[in-house]
């Protein structure tokens, strides 16, 4: 029993792990292969290409990538039409992986998608496509159901696998332990990115502002978690250029460890939204994209939502201050963070509010997801 899955970037390839266990654990037997990062790789998956060469984002920046990815897309697509497996799940990643399940499903293979594309925000006329790629898919935040359903999409709201990983009540001091820190005195978060592109574009304002905070704030520490050693060495040249004289401390791979010993977050744009809202944690976003992928953006006006930080999405309000592109800058960026540092009465207030927000998204995401897509085959004509 042979499952194509293929994630392209670090938040799919923690999806793609959790839903590898809990179909093999349905179907022992089953084998597992396409492309994935370490995670789903120690669950078994045989992986064609790196995941690395895959994450990429940003038009421009796909442009420029776009003969290799295009390459890797074909070479994968003509192997599978040749050997068709039992299914194809594609895990995120949608300008990737929508072309190749529509071509697999023509053929016949059951396709399922896991992660709904953002199609309620941007570029929304890939609903369409996503009816025509897909038979299934799997959605991991609670307003996306009755959006694709509207719209003859055959999808399924199966929660969000993180909300089972992260407590409701976030430990703090358990976890400044187990980082082997201080358990007093202020603690900042700073996380840059998980690809190479954003900690290139966003090292820069970050780290200035963790060093003006740090002067200002007797005491505070900074603790940084990486994805990856190629981000660790290109976070480290930032710092050692823009700020050599900050104290901070990091890790690779400790996301969670750090969110949760934090007091206040500065992160990009991204699932790290997400999880800093698990460990109920007040944050700050930045996000910095190539000029011209921006100017494209508006310019074709393909953006159709008021924030652009997922938190803020799943709360229905801006409690995570945004700054983009030009805003994204130390003399914007300090005084909002500076401000969760000063008020503790509105730090509980927005833990509160994640509290609530973490409740609605507990659904055992991995087993669920793993049961649909048993449904899925089980409907499939013998």
């Amino acid at each position: 029993m042979r499952i194509c899955v293929v994630a392209t970037e670090p938040s799919g390839d923690q999806l793609g792990a959790g839903l590898i266990d809990a179909l093999r654990a349905r179907w022992p037997g089953a084998r597992f292969e396409g492309i994935g990062g370490p995670r789903m790789m120690a669950a078994g998956l045989v992986s064609e290409a790196p995941m690395e060469k895959l994450s990429v984002m940003g038009l421009t920046e796909i442009l420029r990538h776009l003969p290799e990815l295009l390459g890797i897309r074909h070479a994968l697509r003509r192997r599978l039409l040749a050997d068709p497996p039992v299914l194809f799940i594609g895990i995120d990643a949608p300008d990737f992986n929508l072309g190749l399940e529509r071509c697999l499903k023509q053929a016949g293979v059951p396709v399922a998608h896991y992660v709904s594309p953002t199609v309620w925000a941007w570029r929304g006329g890939r609903v369409k496509t996503l009816r025509q790629a897909t038979d299934l898919v799997l959605c991991i935040f609670p307003f996306e159901q009755e959006f694709l359903r509207a719209r003859g999409v055959n999808a399924l709201f199966v929660g969000h696998p993180l909300a089972t990983r992260y407590p409701l009540q976030c430990a703090t001091d358990a976890a400044r332990e187990r980082l082997g820190i201080d358990g007093r005195g202020p603690v900042l978060a700073l996380l840059p990115g998980s690809r190479d592109s954003e900690v290139r574009r966003l090292s820069e304002p970050f780290l200035r502002s963790a060093l003006a905070l740090q002067r200002s704030l007797p005491g505070l520490r900074v603790l940084t978690p990486l994805a990856s050693a190629a981000t660790a060495r290109a976070f480290e040249t930032a710092r050692a250029r823009f700020a050599p004289s900050l104290r901070i401390t990091t890790w690779t791979d400790r996301t969670s460890d750090v969110l949760a010993a934090a007091d206040v977050v500065l992160t990009a744009s991204g699932t790290a939204t997400l999880e800093a809202l698990l460990c109920k944690k007040p944050m700050v976003v930045g996000y910095r994209v190539a000029a011209s992928t921006y100017w494209i953006a508006r310019l074709l006006k393909l953006v159709e939502t008021p924030h652009f930080a997922m938190a803020n999405l799943l709360a229905d309000e801006r409690l995570a201050p945004e700054f983009i592109q030009r805003q994204c800058v130390e003399g914007k960026l300090v005084p909002a963070l500076r401000r969760f540092f000063d008020d503790a009465a509105l730090r509980a207030k927005i833990a509160q509010r994640y509290t609530g927000i973490h409740r609605r998204m507990l659904l055992n995401a991995d087993a669920k997801a793993a049961e649909a897509i048993a449904g899925l085959l089980e409907r499939q004509p013998e």
